[in-house]
């Protein structure tokens, strides 16, 4: 026997403004992340961001107004025409949203504070602490880019590049990055940042597939829960009434005792599950609960990892 009450969601124009408040907040993050981390130490750990910053190291010392936002606004108009072709109208409109933002992030940064070095950086040390701020980079930029590929869209650059990958080979968007922005990196090498720079910008690249992966499968992940009760009213209660998830129920015969059981089978995000464990103690301390990590979810309710 199947019951089924669907969840209880936000109203649809805070559900939308909540989605464009998170995407925001992604590229805000990546954009903080390129001109307070990326720019000052030359990181290239890939995107357009760090092409930009390649590009800028050779061409704005000859040509000034072609400076890295100027680049890094050229690049990612470029890459929005591949991407419209490949990825569709929807995909592009939102990632042309995230390029502008981007674009006019960094700006307005370089506008509101300039910064000629590392923020590490001190009088008897110009150079700063490159590892201290590699790490810092690859943890925002890993953060934003999964914030903004779980909001099903991207943020330019490199990204549409991954995308289109991603949809013709199926591998995780991670390590479809990383390959995307694995020949950036090493274009660090023919600049004159120096070795142990380059060196630091593929780590990079490296690094932040995987703090993606991650952030994303810790985003999406949600719990398979298993209820073998003797009081199936009461779980189906505190499911249906105090989580706001559906679930299925089967008849099933407890192998030692032999007596009728009651299996439930429900999916729900972390948080309910917590709610879910709690109620039960209250409401059923006899029942035997099994609470499980899900990776992935196709159907009603729940959307697939991108």
């Amino acid at each position: 026997m199947i019951k089924d009450k669907p969840e209880k969601e936000l109203p649809k124009p805070l559900k939308t403004a909540l989605y464009w408040c998170v995407l925001t907040f992604g590229v805000l993050l990546l954009a903080f992340n390129v001109y307070f981390f990326d720019a000052p130490n030359h990181f290239a750990m890939g995107g357009m961001g760090g092409l930009s910053i390649v590009l800028s190291s050779f061409i704005t010392k000859n040509v000034e107004w072609l400076t890295q936002p100027v680049l890094l606004a050229m690049l990612n108009v470029f890459l929005l025409l591949i991407g419209l072709i490949f990825l569709g109208k929807s995909m592009t409109l939102k990632t042309l949203y995230c390029t502008l933002l981007y674009t006019f992030a960094v700006w307005f940064f370089s506008f509101i504070h300039p910064i000629t070095q590392p923020i590490t950086a001190t009088p008897d040390n110009p150079r700063g602490q490159p590892l201290l701020e590699v790490v810092y980079a690859v943890l925002l930029s890993g953060t934003a880019s999964a914030i903004i590929f779980n909001c099903r869209a991207s943020s330019g650059g490199s990204d549409i590049i991954a995308l289109i990958f991603k949809k013709y080979t199926n591998v995780n968007i991670g390590i479809a990055l990383m390959f995307a922005d694995f020949g950036i990196a090493c274009l660090s090498f023919l600049t004159d940042v120096g070795v142990e720079i380059a060196l630091i910008s593929l780590l990079g690249v490296f690094t932040k597939s995987f703090v993606i992966d991650g952030v994303i499968e810790n985003i999406t992940k949600t719990k398979y829960v298993t209820i073998i009760t003797a009081n199936p009213d009461k779980a189906s209660e505190v499911i249906l009434k105090h989580i706001h998830r559906g679930f299925t129920q089967v008849d099933g015969v407890g192998g030692y005792t032999g007596e009728p059981r009651t299996v439930i089978l429900t999916v729900c995000r972390r948080a309910q599950a917590i709610r879910l464990k709690l109620l039960l103690r209250e409401e059923d301390p006899d029942a035997f609960v099994i609470i499980t990590d899900v990776n992935e979810i196709m159907g009603k309710g729940f959307s697939s990892k991108m």
